[in-house]
């Protein structure tokens, strides 16, 4: 005769209740900040300034209304040029970069790995002045084009390192049998290198998107008007005449809707590209 087993109800084990609740009270501290942006943004002057804070209001767009038809797209649109401009350059040139540094490694390429992030240590103050002295006799002062090269050279470096350590996953032997067909660099790069480290591109470049759409040091010193992004059109809002919390509330989101936006479509290839060689 067999035994039968009784088995009881499953009870969820109270260590991972736990590690849930503290991991989603971690995100609420985080997200905070940004759900109280939203809020401010959909109140009137009056209920942004209000002290103690007004929790039950009534939403409205007109903030919204006001900055769209103010010159906030100027600003918005040189932030998407920037950041978008020096992103592809990050790419067209770290691409290659990093294959030299992981395929095909030239002499000392941990010297050169050194050098390259060495530039990151240099404090942005540091290279102001030679930057800007250089920017005025170039005559590029206040100009877009500027703005994206000196994006470039600030991720250029975090570039190169993210992509080499994606391209050392890819099994040499790939390289190996391409060159036995008679595949030239650029056949290795567009047939195999960038199909197989996609997800790795795709970090790379939210990262640096991310990085070019917040600077607002290199931006206020470097342009006054025409070239100004939406960091500088943020700070606009406090002057003398006051602090506008609504209108600030509202600008602030719309600027941060596009990085936003980007992050969540591709977050399944950030995750992927973040957590690439991280299990053999």
């Amino acid at each position: 005769m067999s035994a039968k087993v009784v088995t009881g109800p499953r009870h969820f084990p109270t260590s991972k209740v736990l590690w849930t609740v503290v991991g989603w009270l971690v995100v609420f501290v985080f997200f905070f900040p940004v759900l109280w942006m939203w809020l401010e943004s959909l109140k009137t002057e009056p209920q942004a300034a209000s002290s103690p804070p007004t929790i039950l209001f009534v939403p409205t767009l007109e903030e919204f209304q006001q900055v769209l038809s103010g010159d906030f797209p100027p600003f918005f649109i040189n932030s998407a040029i920037a950041s978008v401009g020096s992103t592809l350059l990050v790419l067209i040139l770290g691409l290659p970069a990093a294959y030299a540094l992981a395929i095909r490694p030239v002499k000392r390429t941990q010297d050169v790995l050194f050098f390259f992030i060495s530039t990151r240590f240099l404090p942005f103050a540091a290279s102001l002045v030679p930057l800007y002295l250089l920017a005025r006799d170039l005559q590029l002062l206040d100009n877009i084009f500027a703005l994206s090269l000196i994006y470039t050279t600030i991720n250029l470096p975090l570039g190169v390192w993210l992509l080499r350590s994606f391209l050392l996953e890819i099994p040499p032997e790939l390289f190996e049998a391409a060159r036995v067909d008679g595949a030239s660099f650029g056949t290795e790069i567009m047939r195999i290198v960038v199909p197989l480290i996609a997800p790795g591109i795709a970090a790379t470049s939210l990262i640096c998107l991310i990085f070019s759409w917040n600077e607002f040091f290199y931006a206020v010193n470097f342009t006054s008007s025409t070239a100004a992004t939406a960091p500088i059109f943020l700070v606009g809002f406090i002057s003398g005449r006051g602090l506008f919390y609504a209108k600030l509330a509202a600008a602030a989101t719309l600027a941060s809707l596009p990085v936003l936006l980007a992050g969540w479509i591709a977050q399944k290839q950030l995750i992927r590209g973040l957590t690439m060689g991280a299990v053999k």
